[in-house]
C-alpha cells in the first residue's frame, strides 16, 4: 500500500534534481571582444618520419594576433556614406582591425607587402575604411604594454596613431556578400584568417558582418 507513496516521493527528488541541473549555469570568462588569432606556417617542406609518418620542416611562422568584436544584434556595423567606419573607428582615423589593445603582425620570414620589404619583425596592423575601399597598413609605432591615458606618443589600439610610422600600405579587396545566407546569417564575431594563394604568397583575410576584404603578402624563404 505504501508503493505509491514511494513513486510520488521518487518522482519529486527526480524533479528537484533534474530543476537544480538545468539552473546550473556554467561560468564563462571572456571579454567582451575575445582574444583570437590566425596563423600560417610558410616555406618549409614536408619529410617523412622514421614511422612512416610526416613533419612539417623548416617552417616560419606569419601569425596575426586581434580581439574579436560581436555583432551583438548590431545592423550594417561598417555604416554608409560619410559614416562608413565610424563606429569601429571609434573617433580614430584607421581601424584597429578588431578591439581593445593594437592588432599585430608577427612574422618570421621576410615579407613584400605592396612593393615594400618587410624584416622579421613585429608589425601593428590598421585597416583604412572607405566604402569599397579598404587599405590595409602596417606600422612600426612602439606600442603600449597596458593602457596610459597620460601616454601622448605610443600605441594603444588606435590611440595616438601617428601615420610616420607606417612601413607598408596595400589596397584590399573588398567583397559584400549579399547571397541569401549571408544576408540571414551574418558573421557575428570579427575574424581574420590567412588563404594559400601560391606558393610564396597568402591572402589577408578580415570578415565581419557581410564585408569580407583581403589583401596579399609574398613571403620570402
Amino acid at each position: 500500500m505504501r508503493l505509491p507513496h514511494v513513486l510520488t516521493t521518487a518522482a519529486l527528488c527526480l524533479s528537484v534534481a533534474l530543476t537544480a541541473s538545468a539552473q546550473s549555469v556554467p561560468e564563462v570568462k571572456l571579454p567582451p571582444s575575445p582574444p583570437g588569432q590566425a596563423a600560417i606556417q610558410v616555406g618549409g617542406t614536408w619529410v617523412k618520419t622514421d614511422n612512416g609518418g610526416q613533419r612539417y620542416d623548416g617552417g616560419k611562422w606569419i601569425v596575426v594576433d586581434y580581439s574579436r568584436p560581436l555583432l551583438r544584434g548590431r545592423k550594417n556595423i561598417f555604416g554608409t556614406g560619410a559614416d562608413y567606419g565610424k563606429v569601429v573607428n571609434d573617433g580614430a582615423p584607421v581601424w584597429r582591425a578588431g578591439a581593445n589593445a593594437t592588432t599585430t603582425l608577427t612574422t618570421q620570414a621576410p615579407l613584400m607587402v605592396a612593393g615594400k620589404r618587410l624584416e622579421p619583425g613585429v608589425y601593428n596592423v590598421f585597416v583604412e575604411l572607405k566604402p569599397g575601399a579598404w587599405t590595409l597598413i602596417l606600422s612600426t609605432q612602439p606600442r603600449q604594454p597596458k593602457y596610459d591615458p597620460k601616454d601622448k606618443v605610443n600605441l594603444y589600439g588606435t590611440y595616438n596613431y601617428d601615420p610616420k610610422f607606417d612601413v607598408a600600405r596595400v589596397v584590399m579587396r573588398v567583397e559584400e556578400q549579399a547571397d541569401a545566407v549571408r544576408m540571414e546569417h551574418p558573421v557575428e564575431q570579427f575574424t581574420i584568417a590567412f588563404l594559400t594563394a601560391s606558393p610564396k604568397m597568402v591572402m589577408l583575410r578580415m570578415e565581419w558582418e557581410k564585408t569580407v576584404a583581403t589583401a596579399p603578402i609574398e613571403f620570402q624563404q
